[in-house]
């Protein structure tokens, strides 16, 4: 990893006087809802965060899932998980699918003019309601013992995920239920053997979400990155924290 992380980057940076839209990602979004100060000296002063290991084997399942879920697309017919969870879709068909599954380079897309980002997340899957009515999904994948869910307090991560995947999709013109699913795949270690096979049980959680505080977190963060001053230090944030305790043992 650290052959990778220069520290700091000067490129993608937010110019306040540029009039061309500034990408904002889901997940830029979501660092400034966690930690004002890291937002800004990320997209402003490019000193990001350091990078997390990348997790192998949630990608594995993330990818095995879009395609068993791209043959029933193809079949245009229901997963059997949402068969078996009463669920009245199908796996949506759409030209810009791949587009809209591509975080890093496309994603769903929109231009908030207020705020002048291009505001952009990579989804998982869209399932449609036989009244057009799309479904937004998202994939995970853990290993615990007992049941998932989504009621920890590090999971709201999760659910502003797909709130603003929901906000994206209408903000594209698409009519979008408030009800989403979190396919969530739990790796089993009560098995008596391995033989090479990791087996998982597979839930289907619904979430309700609400996208109303989408909007001014947007107009907020312009704000923060139109200030010449750096937000203070958030002390419920773990970088910040760890900063502040190094600049104190090196004084």
């Amino acid at each position: 990893m650290s052959s990778f992380y220069s520290g700091k980057r000067t490129r993608n940076l937010f110019d306040p006087k540029s009039k061309e839209p500034f990408r904002l990602s889901r997940s830029k979004i979501d660092l400034f809802v966690s930690c004002p100060r890291c937002f800004y000296q990320d997209r402003r002063l490019g000193v990001g965060q350091p990078p997390g290991y990348p997790f192998s084997l949630n990608s594995a399942v993330d990818t095995l899932l879009k395609k068993e879920f791209d043959d029933y697309r193809g079949k245009k017919q229901p997963h059997p998980l949402m068969k078996a969870n009463k669920i009245d879709a199908v796996p949506f068909q759409h030209e810009k699918l791949d587009e809209w599954r591509d975080s890093l380079r496309r994603g769903v897309t929109f231009h908030h003019k207020p705020t002048n980002f291009k505001v952009t997340g990579g989804v998982d899957d869209v399932w449609v309601r036989p009244n057009g009515e799309l479904i937004i999904a998202d994939y995970k994948a853990t290993s615990k013992n007992g049941e998932v869910g989504i009621e920890a307090d590090w999971q709201d991560g999760y659910k502003r995920q797909m709130e603003v995947y929901q906000w994206l999709f209408r903000r594209n013109g698409f009519k979008v239920s408030s009800t989403g699913y979190f396919v969530y795949c739990n790796g089993k270690t009560d098995r008596p053997d391995f033989n090479s096979k990791l087996e998982f049980e597979i839930s289907v959680i619904p979430y309700k979400g609400n996208d109303d505080w989408v909007e001014p977190t947007l107009l907020k963060a312009r704000k923060c990155l139109d200030s010449k001053v750096i937000p203070k230090a958030d002390l419920g944030c773990d970088y910040c924290t760890y900063v502040e305790a190094v600049s104190l043992v090196n004084k």
